[in-house]
């Protein structure tokens, strides 16, 4: 029961960063709005990690920094970098959706990377779920909801946090979830800056109540509360772990519709059920 309600808990608030990050755009540029969140977040995990609890073992060493720096890399720098720049051109929606085919992109990399054979249910996942994303954004495409290369920017984030999750998992953590966690976030922020700096569009962004609002609750229960859940979930049973994101979809497509007053239609139901189903088989 505990670990229903923790996955329940880890979908509803994973797939809130779609709307929260829609909210932030409107008031900054989507480079300085993920910039501000990494760093804060980053550094208020590390303080308390290493500042509050002052466990010294705890400190990277070594060719941890390297593996940090890849993984920070992968998982914030390109993935949230290139998250919060799609959703200027996609619905919310569609971003909690493309988060549900995680899985199927891990799938497909591990096949790659780790030089396994690609099962014929994975693949039909793989295809399955590409198929459901097709189907749901297709209306969207042509009300404005969504762009072509907004999608493209979308799929590549997605890839960069599926070599993520991948690399992550091959490597033997020494170091406790939130030390990871406050690093990954705190050098990918890092990494971004200089991008940030020189295409970020500083005149544009006003450090209104909404742009904090927004930037809290990417942090906190976002950045913090739901990674360190996802962390949790990951490390008790990876596979399992995975199915939680099966609900992003759909807290996603209620937040946006709710909250942004986005539509919810036939294909977007079709879309998501498809996504859900190749899901399903590629877990088989």
């Amino acid at each position: 029961m505990k670990t229903i309600l923790l996955g329940l808990l880890f979908a509803a608030l994973w797939a809130s960063a779609a709307v929260a990050t829609k909210f932030g755009i409107q008031s900054a540029d989507p480079l300085v709005l993920a910039n501000v969140r990494f760093l804060i977040a980053g550094g208020l995990m590390l303080f308390y990690a290493h500042g509050l609890r002052s466990n010294h073992n705890a400190r990277p060493k070594g060719i941890e920094w390297r593996q940090l720096t890849i993984f920070a890399l992968l998982n914030t720098t390109i993935y949230l970098g290139t998250f919060v720049l799609a959703m200027e051109e996609v619905s919310a929606g569609i971003g909690s959706l493309s988060t549900a085919t995680n899985p199927l992109f891990i799938t497909l990399l591990s096949a790659i990377w780790l030089r396994r054979p690609l099962l014929w249910n994975e693949g039909a996942g793989l295809l399955l779920g590409l198929a459901g994303v097709g189907v749901a954004t297709y209306p969207l495409l042509e009300d404005s909801h969504a762009t072509v290369q907004g999608l493209l920017i979308l799929l590549v984030g997605m890839i960069s946090v599926s070599a993520a999750t991948v690399y992550y998992a091959r490597i033997t953590w020494r170091l406790p979830n939130l030390v990871i966690n406050g690093w990954q976030v705190m050098l990918g922020g890092l990494l971004l800056l200089p991008i940030t700096l020189l295409a970020g569009d500083m005149a544009t962004t006003h450090y209104d109540t909404r742009f904090w609002a927004s930037v809290f609750w990417l942090i906190v229960p976002v950045s913090v509360v739901a990674l360190q859940l996802w962390f949790y979930l990951v490390r008790l049973d990876a596979v399992r772990a995975s199915l939680w994101l099966f609900l992003c979809p759909i807290f996603g497509f209620a937040y946006s519709a709710w909250l942004m007053g986005e539509p919810i239609t036939l294909y977007t139901v079709v879309g998501t059920v498809l996504v859900i189903g190749g899901l399903y088989l590629a877990r088989k």
